[in-house]
């Protein structure tokens, strides 16, 4: 057993998940802060017409979504599978699936190029841009588009080496290429006067940069898992599990997606620009407070996996014991900065007093069930790393399909604009229970597998696990 797989299986749980985490939370944390830094800066260069320019974002964000949602479901389903198989001690087939993702990451990055390139301005106008906003979001998107193999990568490299145990260079890479973004972004929107192109450039040049570190690290040989040019050839068994697992992630995403388009009409509808100009503020503000916990999530998974492929129940149980204590800590803090805040952090993005005003009434009512959060983000990770894909594909789809879609559509027939902002709090609550249900099952079949094992060891119908 190597020195990572040692880690995975025998260091305390909250030194472990500490070690593991941190590097991705700072990770995750600069990542979403160039994401902000984007709207800030777009929303000042324009002026007068900052509502227009930060809608602009807004609308195309989501269509981006859709192809980071494809990366996402091939880094966490891959990565959930190289877990397990470290846990087995089956390095082969870890390395095959592996090289396997890198396939699958570029063929499905080629695939969304030429179709988004090709039906942009119709993807645009579904996704509710309007007709003054349509102009901003064609500059920005495009730019988007012709980069997502390197988004692509990025991602399924760095839940790779974070599946391995190493997450500090996942986080050298996110920093990486987050803090060239920061950098580049006013020197392309001012410097060269490219406006919101220029921010889409910008973003796109520093993830080639994050893509080219983690590139280098799997290629030098100081990785546990290597990778070998001859395993790109697609193995239907692996192709199918990593799409089974990955499903989860994937819904979740693509429903966010689908979801704003509906949002985005009824914006527009109800609120006009300024509201669709809110509704991607927020969305940035709230993408940074739930980062801290996606940072965890990416620490918990290896533990999981690890343990769950090497039968050590009881380490996973007290894993996400943790995971869940400390999200909920960070769920209960994001909502009072958003909360009592919210003046202040819109006034970060533009100096326009109706969008503040507009705003501040919004986001209070946003996060009313935010302290809820970080308990279903773990709740649907635990089916991930366990490789359990039905109920993490349910878990994925039921805050987004079965409660905020039907609640959006409903309440602003009743409140309006008020009923748009007030279906997410409802949302997140039934989510919560759905997920508080299952998560209590499912802590209860792991404590019966760990009494199963133990009584078989008694018995000596099993080996004691070794090195």
């Amino acid at each position: 057993m190597d020195e990572r797989s040692q880690m995975l299986a025998n260091e305390k749980i909250s030194k472990l998940l500490f070690k593991l985490s941190v590097p991705a939370i700072v990770g995750m944390l600069v990542q979403a802060f160039y994401n902000l830094v984007d709207t800030i800066f777009v929303g000042h260069a324009y002026g007068a017409d900052s509502i227009q320019a930060i809608g602009g974002i807004a609308v195309a964000f989501p269509i981006q979504m859709i192809g980071m949602a494809v990366s996402l479901a091939i880094g966490i389903g891959g990565a959930s599978i190289i877990s397990r198989r470290m846990g087995e001690k089956e390095m082969k087939k870890a390395e095959k699936t592996f090289s396997n993702l890198i396939f699958l990451s570029i063929l499905s990055s080629l695939l969304i190029t030429g179709a988004g390139i090709y039906f942009i301005v119709p993807l645009l106008k579904i996704f509710g841009a309007t007709d003054t906003i349509l102009p901003y979001s064609l500059e920005y998107l495009e730019v988007i588009l012709y980069g997502t193999v390197f988004f692509s990568l990025a991602m399924v490299t760095n839940s790779v080496a974070r599946s391995e145990g190493n997450a500090k260079v996942a986080m050298n890479s996110m920093m990486m290429s987050g803090g060239l973004n920061i950098i580049l972004d006013p020197l392309f929107i001012f410097g060269f006067g490219m406006g919101i192109r220029g921010a889409a450039i910008a973003t796109v040049l520093a993830q080639l940069i994050g893509v080219l570190y983690i590139a280098h690290y799997f290629l030098s040989g100081k990785s546990t898992i290597k990778f070998h040019p001859a395993d790109l050839k697609p193995d239907s068994k692996i192709i199918k599990e990593v799409l089974a697992i990955g499903a989860s992630p994937f819904a979740r995403n693509v429903s966010s997606s689908f979801m704003v388009i509906i949002l985005n009409n009824l914006l527009a509808f109800y609120g006009g620009d300024i509201a669709i100009a809110v509704f991607g503020i927020i969305n940035r503000l709230l993408m940074f407070t739930f980062m801290p916990m996606f940072g965890i999530i990416q620490g918990l998974q290896p533990i999981v996996g690890f343990n769950y492929g090497a039968k050590n129940f009881e380490r996973v149980r007290e894993s996400v014991k943790l995971a869940i204590v400390i999200t909920t800590g960070m769920s209960i803090a994001g909502f009072l900065v958003l909360y009592l805040f919210p003046e202040q952090l819109f006034g970060i993005f533009s100096g326009d007093h109706q969008l503040i005003v507009e705003g501040k009434n919004a986001v209070r009512i946003v996060v009313l069930a935010t302290p809820l959060v970080g308990f279903q983000v773990v709740g649907g990770a635990l089916y991930q790393a366990l490789g359990k894909a039905r109920p993490s594909l349910f878990l994925s789809m039921c805050r987004q399909v079965l409660f905020l879609i039907p609640l959006v559509l409903i309440l602003p027939k009743y409140l309006e604009l008020s009923g748009v902002w007030a279906a997410f709090p409802l949302a997140d609550t039934l989510a919560f229970t759905v997920t508080l249900f299952m998560v209590i099952r499912e802590f209860k079949l792991l404590a019966e597998k760990g009494e199963t094992m133990k009584n078989e060891l008694l018995a000596g119908n099993l080996p004691v696990r070794g090195d």
